[in-house]
């Protein structure tokens, strides 16, 4: 493996040589035995049988798919270090547990240790731009663990700056985190920055500082929105009606929103990232794309966090088509009908995947498609020892309905090539193991072996979490849980 990466950073340029090209370009083209040049940080050529620099090292893809590099946008990478933990969990039990109790005691170390598993993962699985949502940066250290773990990590990050544990008003207003933003997010080509902060529909809005820090920093806002319990019209009507919804925005889930708020998210050019496999087992919402595509709403993907769940985007991209068409199937049914032509396509999703990304991050110009003068963020899905992946005849399809993490044979990030033959290149996997194993002995002595083994399957207590899970507000209305109440 240690040759196979120095031929890499030696050789002048990187082909990948006759694979099934899918472009993403604006006409979603498919090209066939076709090869990728990659000089530097960029595409240099995409076509049939290229002539290459001498001494260019050349990857075979015959009989593979190359795509872009896959692009989530909600990823909450710090959770990581508690992978699987809450496979059992409801969305209640990940409030209190994150924001009530236990999150609280994650310290600088642990933020790092799951931003490093994390991010290590992504790459494996073809994730080559991942945002990351941080929300428990409790203190500047913590943040600072947060970037040293992204840093390290050979893959395009950007941290949304979060802080579930203290009002958005708060953080944002704190000399030390204007001093970190200017310190540490200097929004290169790897690392970029967002504000991660949801908006609770107080008709105060008190998010309003938080959202003038945003434009003052020049950085887009991502929030969850339409999460049943916790955010609501009310919160997308505020931003709406004070002029803090623009095309950077984010809505994450955007689950449990009427038509008027798809309506202004329509109208002000924002975008949705759809987390299907957390939204259908957690219960933020049905999930949203449905709605999404019939407001003409730009969708983006991710997966949430592996506290739960997988942390690959094939998995999220087969459960947000399984939901889109089930719901589909079930509108047709409960007005008598049949539907005989689906509405969301396997190209559909794969866009969202890709392009969709670049689009919600304002990279569509550099990222997103494979496209000459793109940044060459590149996966190829190859695995000639399994039997899923031939024939090959529907490559879209393929990549939704058959391929997973396993498949993805190398991986480019900005030119660079991070995965080849199915093995991460140049990752220090037993640093990441040795980071994560402290944080769990760390986690486990700081409960008691009764709760950390309760945390798994928990009661819920009695707590404010059942009228709203923002630790820093009292506010609540009907269209929490209060209304349960009566």
């Amino acid at each position: 493996m240690a040759r196979a990466a120095a031929s890499f950073e030696n050789a002048p340029a990187i082909v990948l040589r006759g694979g099934t090209v899918l472009t993403l370009d604006d006409r979603r083209t498919v090209l066939t035995g076709a090869d990728v040049l990659v000089v530097g940080e960029r595409i240099e050529a995409i076509g049939p049988h290229l002539e290459v620099p001498e001494g260019t090292a050349e990857v075979d893809a015959t009989g593979g798919i190359v795509m872009p590099g896959m692009i989530d946008t909600h990823r909450h990478m710090w959770q990581s270090a508690m992978r699987g933990y809450g496979a059992d969990w409801t969305l209640t039990q990940y409030f209190v547990w994150n924001y009530l109790e236990h999150g609280r005691k994650f310290r600088p170390q642990d933020i790092y240790a799951g931003n490093l598993l994390s991010g290590l993962e992504a790459l494996e699985a073809g994730v080559t731009t991942t945002v990351d949502w941080s929300h428990n940066l409790q203190t500047v250290e913590h943040a600072e663990a947060a970037v040293d773990a992204l840093e390290e990590v050979p893959g395009r990050f950007v941290l949304a700056y979060g802080n579930i544990q203290a009002g958005p008003w708060e953080w944002t207003a704190a000399p030390e985190f204007r001093a970190f933003a200017e310190r540490r997010m200097h929004r290169g080509d790897l690392l970029g920055l967002q504000l991660a902060f949801d908006v609770t529909g107080d008709p105060a809005f008190p998010e309003r500082a938080a959202f003038e820090v945003a434009r003052d920093l020049g950085v887009a806002v991502t929030t969850h929105a339409g999460v049943w319990g916790a955010t609501n019209d009310n919160g997308i009507r505020l931003m709406h009606e004070n002029g803090f919804m623009t095309p950077q925005t984010v809505y994450v889930h955007a689950t449990t929103l009427s038509d008027d708020s798809y309506q202004r998210i329509a109208a002000t050019g924002g975008s949705a990232s759809v987390a299907a496999e957390s939204e259908a087992s957690c219960g933020q919402g049905y999930p949203s794309s449905w709605a999404l595509r019939r407001h003409g709403i730009p969708i983006s993907l991710s997966m949430d966090t592996s506290v739960w769940m997988s942390a690959d985007i094939f998995t999220a991209m087969r459960q947000t088509l399984a939901a889109d068409r089930t719901r589909e199937h079930h509108e047709a049914h409960a007005g008598g009908g049949t539907v005989t032509h689906l509405g969301a396509r396997t190209a559909d999703v794969v866009g969202w995947a890709t392009r969709g990304g670049a689009r919600a991050l304002g990279k569509d110009d550099v990222l997103g498609s494979l496209e000459v003068g793109k940044k060459a963020d590149v996966v190829l899905i190859k695995n000639d020892d399994s039997p899923v992946m031939f024939p090959l005849l529907n490559p879209y399809g393929h990549v939704v309905m058959q391929a997973q993490r396993g498949d993805v044979h190398t991986v480019l990030v900005n030119g660079r090539v991070v995965k080849h033959e199915h093995r991460l290149v140049g990752a220090n996997v037993g640093r990441a193991r040795r980071a994560i194993e402290e944080t769990v002995e760390y986690l486990r002595a700081e409960l008691g072996e009764a709760a950390w083994a309760e945390g798994m399957s928990p009661r819920i207590p009695e707590s404010k979490v059942l009228d709203n899970p923002y630790t820093y507000t009292d506010f609540a209305d009907a269209s929490t849980h209060r209304a349960e109440a009566s």
